[in-house]
């Protein structure tokens, strides 16, 4: 028998031969049965991730919908603030203004009335007193003559227009000081 030599790098042609036939129902079986199972984890992992991924996205978007509607909302609301505080103050200065007004209408009102009753109380005191002077007047005279008056229309008449002179009197006075 003629010694065959065994080589490490090549191995010998039945070896060969069988390794190749057994490394090819391996591959052909991995192929059909393993191969598709590995491949649909891989897909489906791969999908869960770009699902995973398209979520988070979607939060983002969301969450930055969300930001923007709620810094409009606050803007809204600043403004409205704004917009109720400038009314108030508009409404406490028309109330100040129309309390004024008010005041002013009653102060005018008040005085008026105080200047009505005080021409009536000067006219009564002035009718008091040409009543009071002219009896007075009339008490004096009858003294001085020593007898009563005869008629008291007379004495009236004379009373009045002793008054009258008095008044006259006293107006001229007034306008000459009042120069």
């Amino acid at each position: 028998m003629l010694a065959e030599e065994h080589s490490l790098l090549f191995p010998a042609l039945p070896d060969l031969i069988w390794g190749t036939v057994s490394f090819v129902i391996v591959a052909i079986v991995v192929y059909k049965f393993a191969w598709p199972t590995f491949i649909a984890t891989l897909d489906e992992r791969t999908q869960k991730i770009d699902e995973g991924l398209n979520a988070a996205a979607r939060a983002h978007e969301e969450i930055e919908i969300e930001r923007a509607e709620l810094a409009k909302q606050i803007d809204d609301a600043r403004r409205d603030a704004t917009r109720i505080r400038e009314q108030a103050q508009i409404n406490a200065t028309d109330i100040v203004a129309t309390a004024a007004k008010k005041a002013s209408l009653e102060a005018d009102r008040i005085t008026q009335a105080a200047q009505d009753k005080i021409e009536v109380e000067v006219r009564q005191a002035r009718h008091t007193l040409r009543a009071d002077v002219g009896e007075l007047a009339t008490k004096l005279a009858a003294r001085i003559v020593g007898e009563q008056t005869l008629d008291p229309r007379v004495s009236a008449g004379v009373v009045d227009n002793f008054l009258e002179e008095l008044e006259n009197t006293g107006a001229t006075t007034r306008s000459a000081d009042a120069l």
